[in-house]
Formats: C-alpha cells, structure tokens, sequence
C-alpha cells in the first residue's frame, strides 16, 4: 500500500507540473484552455472553473492540456440549418441549441444562412418560414449546445494558433520547463535536509570495526596526504585507497587544526572483476543554505546530462529497448526506493522530473518538443504548415508512442512477472 501511495503522489506531482506550467502560459497568452488532465481514459473526478474543465482520469500514463483551436470541437453551422438560440438581456446569443431544441422550450429557433463564430461573431438567418433575414451578435463565451452538453465557442483571438510564435512556443516549453523546476526545487531541499558532499577530503561517518576505525581516524578529520601525496578532493583519496588494497599507507590528517599521521591498510574488496581497497568512511556532508542553490542546479546539469547520453545510446543502438521502463517498470523501480527511505524517494521524484522534461523536449511528433519543431520550421518558412497536415503527422506520431508504451509494458511485464 505504500508503494502504491508513493506512486501516486509521484507520478501525480510530475504530471500535475508539468501540465500546469502549459496551463498558466495558455492563460497568460489568453488562449481558451479547455481542459486540464492527469491521466488518460474515463474520468474519475471533473470540476469546472475559469472556463477549464478540470479532470482526473483512470490510466496513469500522463495527463494534457486541451487548448482551444488544437483539435476539431464543434459541428460547423451550415445554411439550412435549424438552430435553438438563446439570449442575455443585451440581445447576445449565449447559447446555440443544435439538437434536442424541444428541451429548450425558451430557445428562438431558426434557420442558417451563415454563421461565423471565429471572427465577427455573428449569426444570420430566419424565422421557420419567413422571408426576412435577421443577424444576431454571439457572445464571446456562448455556449454550443450538442446532445445536452455545454462546449464554450472559441473566438480566433482565443486560439492556439492566434498566438504569435514566442507565446505558442513558450505555452509548449512551459511544461518540461516546471519539471525542470521541480527537480532544482527538491535538490534544494535535499543539500537543506541532508546537506551537500564536502568540498575537501572531510570524513563523515567511520563504519564500525573498518580499517578507518581501528587505524584511529575519526569523523571530522579531513585527509590532507597519503604516502606524501597531497590529497585535496575526496575523489583523488579514493582513487589512492582503491588501487591499494592490503598495503600499509601513511595518512596525513588535520584534527582540531593539529597535523597528524596514522598509518593505515585498506581491506581488500571485491568488485565486480576487480580487487579494490576500501577503508570504511564515508564524505562528510555539510548545510550550508547558499550553497545548496549552486548545488540543485549541479544535480539538475548532471542527471539531465545522464540522461541524454542514455538517450543517444538508444536512438544510436547501443542501448536496446529493453532498457526503456514504462508505468509498470517504474513502479517497481518506485517500490525498491521507498524500501530505502524518504530521502531516496525525493531523489528518485526529482531524477523522474528531470526525465520527463527531456523526454517531453524530443523533436518527435505529440511531443512538446515535435509540436515546438513545427513553430522553428513556421519561422523558417515564413509561414506555418497547414493545420490539417501538422495534426496529420502528430496523430500518427502519438499512434506510435502508444504502440512504444504497449512494448515497453509488455517488457517490463515480462520481467518482473514472467
């Protein structure tokens, strides 16, 4: 139960981000967003309020912002159409009954001419019957009526695609932007919480009957030279103490500001293929408030890097498939760190975060990165590449995510159950 917990909240942090930062930028730029999601499929949970419908679904694989204008919304209202309208006390249609108008007994019905709910806002037609043509304004937040349910009409001006390209650029890079900052966010907290590696050779803890412990070597102790080698970083005293197993070194420690020597013989471990020594002392670990800025930022810069290189080992062939985890292979994941505490667990959320902003960055089609392709190449061009051929390419793109999802399930399935 809580690792199922534990998943949740992880899983439900990243997405509720990530989809946040898309939401604020479409807001900011006045785009109409239409829905704000965490998960995919049936909806469990639906809210409405500032014009958002606001759900939770039941698949756990990643959550979305529908902006207005991004997909097909409402029927387009054809001449000869019969319609049901309704009024404010200013004359301004609110609502446009397509079907079941006999439930609207207060709707006006009439018969289109033409209709135009992009730009002037206007809707002409007549009486059942009369030869008089009649205009009616429309309400900027109208409400289109189709079997009983309420979809806002959305003004040109309120779309996605009325946006210059900095704002529709910056609406998709704001969601693996906050994962981004997410990650900075918990790396702080975590140099607050545990602190950050020492920038000298300082011990920090002595295990119990190590060689550390019986050659004298105490917690604080910083390790200034080995054989009269100076040593200044905890990197160059382990490289010294793991190519010197079962061999006496003289170490040169500061105590209380007093220089002393000790002599010590690292045990012989193995690893892997190889034969190593080891004292049994770990880096100390300082919290400092300052420092720990400078510190997310490293940690943010070195998993993201981690990352990549990963990422170009898959795409070159040096990493297979099998490699890649979904849902399934990261709850598992999930579930062997939260066995180890909650500091790990912040660690594993922040690695996770960084991920999925880089992943969510790859030039692929459904992608932020793909969609953000399309506005570089707009502003190439000179103009944008027609609508019904960029959803063309992102449908086919986000078909073929899904089938990469179903493989990479069925891998983790089969290595964890099979």
């Amino acid at each position: 139960m809580t690792t199922i917990i534990a998943f949740i909240l992880v899983f439900g942090l990243l997405v509720f981000v990530h989809e946040l930062g898309h939401l604020i930028f479409a807001k900011r730029a006045g785009m109409l967003a239409r829905e704000f999601a965490i998960g995919f499929g049936p909806k469990i949970f639906t809210w409405t309020k500032n014009e958002t419908l606001y759900t939770i679904r039941l698949l756990p694989i990643g959550g979305y912002v529908r902006v207005a204008g991004e997909d097909p919304e409402i029927v387009e209202l054809k001449p000869g159409h019969h319609i049901g309208l309704e009024f404010n006390e200013k004359q301004e249609v609110t609502k446009i009954i397509v079907n079941n108008k006999s439930k609207h007994p207060n709707a006006r019905v009439i018969e289109v001419e033409s209709a135009d709910l992009d730009h002037s806002l206007m809707i002409h037609g007549y009486e059942i019957g009369e030869e008089e043509r009649l205009s009616f304004p429309v309400h900027e937040k109208a409400m289109y009526v189709m079997d009983e349910t309420e979809t806002q009409i959305a003004p040109y001006d309120r779309q996605f695609a009325s946006k210059n390209k900095r704002q529709r650029a910056m609406q998709l890079f704001a969601g693996p932007m906050m994962n981004f900052l997410l990650a900075l966010v918990l790396f702080f907290i975590l140099a607050l919480v545990q602190g950050i590696p020492a920038d000298n050779a300082a011990v920090g803890t002595v295990q119990d009957g190590s060689a550390a412990q019986e050659a004298g070597i105490r917690s604080g102790d910083e390790i200034t030279a080995i054989d009269g080698t100076p040593v200044q970083t905890w990197e160059e005293f382990t490289s010294i103490v793991r190519k010197n197993p079962e061999k006496e070194l003289e170490v040169t420690i500061v105590r209380d500001g007093q220089e002393q020597q000790l002599q010590i013989t690292p045990a012989l471990v193995e690893s892997g293929d190889q034969q190593i020594g080891q004292i049994g002392v770990t880096l100390a670990m300082e919290k400092k408030f300052l420092a720990a800025i400078p510190y997310s930022f490293q940690q943010t810069y070195e998993f993201g890097t981690m990352i990549l290189t990963n990422l170009g080992q898959l795409i070159t062939g040096q990493l297979s498939l099998d490699a890649l985890s979904g849902p399934v292979g990261i709850y598992d994941a999930t579930d062997q760190v939260v066995k180890t505490g909650l500091i790990n667990l912040i660690q594993w959320t922040a690695l996770l975060s960084v991920n999925l902003g880089i992943v969510n960055l790859v030039p692929l089609p459904a992608l932020d990165g793909g969609r953000l392709l399309f506005i570089g190449v707009e502003a190439l061009r000179g103009k944008p590449v027609e609508p019904q051929k960029e959803a063309v390419v992102h449908f086919i793109g986000f078909a073929l995510l899904m089938l990469l999802m179903i493989v990479v399930t069925w891998n983790d399935i089969q290595r964890l159950f099979l």
